[in-house]
């Protein structure tokens, strides 16, 4: 993968990229595909970027023919213990021999059995990459990059050398070989930057998804071009827009809630995450807590922690509609107050340390900040009074 192998890391973990690459070939975003796995969606990338965008073959369908990590961590605490080799065979569900053979071979000299140092060795004995057979045939593979060069598929490049050379099997290449040479660099075969002769162009591979796959990420939502036409001019109180602040690693959200008339804010305690029931749950209390006068209509973007929106608009009696994809424009209130918030709460924080109450302040400092666009009155003196109704 192009890796430093000498610690342990989430790529000597083949069980947890498994699970990553199923979230993106499931048409998910990184985002959402690293979720399971508890990493940062940077991790995320680099592991894409390293692949090629080709999900490896390793560590799929072991059906325990391999140690997992878990029964490597289960083996160093029972050593440990000072347990013996059957009964730390009998506590993980394997033979005695097989708790011998890890302790010989995976403890590092001079320390004791570790899970993290057993997982390295263990993974590095493991592999034995078998050269491409674009690697070592020389003449196959300059006969693949000159027909890459007149822009042909790897299906056609397949087809061609078939019918060219119908009884010579050393000629003979699969539309898939080229392609996993182009992306997949450890193989050592076709340059990365002939991805520019495919018609994709692209450098790295995407999983194919069904027609319309990412399109119900929300269900059945209402498109902003269905708001009525008086939210617009901001002129009644009670239209919000609606976001999530991600803090350090995609692991802890805040939710922020903006009254278009007044800049009026309110911040959503998410502790447990912020997945598609915790937003609901959450999101309901808060705009429950406002009188109906206030409760409109809210946008928000395309997220998935808002797949339940229908049930927020019964239980909170709110019409709620969606952005157009990449279109932060469309709640422009809202992003300029995700911008005043991150004084409070930088990039790169862990919000899952600040308490309702510690929102709740910092909300309440800037609504008691004058604005400029409401001729530097402030949020609190414009929607007080409809506040207390």
């Amino acid at each position: 993968m192009g890796v430093d192998m000498t610690g342990y890391s989430i790529f000597v973990r083949p069980d947890l990229l498994q699970v990553f690459w199923t979230g993106m070939q499931a048409g998910e975003f990184i985002t959402d595909a690293v979720l399971p796995i508890e990493t940062s969606r940077r991790t995320g990338l680099r592991v894409l970027l390293d692949a090629g965008g080709v999900r490896p073959r390793r560590g799929r369908n072991l059906q325990g023919r391999c140690l997992s990590f878990t029964q490597r961590e289960e083996i160093a605490v029972l050593r440990a213990q000072g347990q013996s080799l059957r009964q730390i065979a009998a506590a993980i569900g394997v033979s005695a021999s097989t708790v011998s053979r890890e302790l010989r071979r995976n403890t590092r000299p001079g320390t004791g059995y570790r899970a993290t140092s057993a997982q390295v060795l263990a993974y590095q004995r493991a592999s034995r990459p078998k050269p491409a057979k674009l690697h070592t045939n020389l003449a196959l593979r300059a006969r693949v990059e000159a027909d890459l060069k007149k822009k042909y598929s790897p299906e056609q490049i397949s087809g061609r050398l078939r019918r060219q050379f119908p009884d010579q099997w050393e000629m003979r290449v699969s539309p898939e070989t080229i392609y996993q040479s182009l992306y997949v660099q450890s193989r050592g075969a076709l340059k990365r930057d002939l991805t520019a002769c495919l018609r994709t162009g692209r450098a790295v591979r995407r999983p194919s998804r069904k027609a319309g796959q990412r399109k119900n990420r929300v269900p059945d939502m209402i498109n902003i071009s269905e708001r009525p036409k008086h939210v617009e001019d901001r002129a009644v109180p009670g239209n919000w827009e609606g976001d999530l602040i991600i803090g350090k690693g995609n692991r802890s959200a805040i939710g922020t809630l903006v009254e278009r008339s007044t800049n009026y804010t309110m911040l959503i305690h998410l502790p447990d995450g912020y997945k598609a029931e915790q937003m609901r749950d959450a999101l309901t209390a808060k705009i429950k807590t406002l009188p109906e006068a206030l409760r409109h209509s809210l946008t928000w973007d395309q997220g998935t922690e808002m797949r339940d929106w229908k049930t927020v608009k019964v239980d909170a009696g709110i019409e709620i509609f969606f952005c157009d994809p990449h279109s932060p424009w469309q709640r422009g209130i809202n992003e300029n107050t995700n911008g005043l918030l991150r004084q409070y709460l930088p990039k790169g924080t862990d919000l899952s340390v600040y308490s309702e109450t510690d929102l709740d302040w910092i909300a309440a400092e800037l609504n008691d900040r004058p604005r400029k666009r409401l001729g530097f009155q402030k949020p609190i003196e414009l929607i007080e009074d409809l506040l207390l109704q």
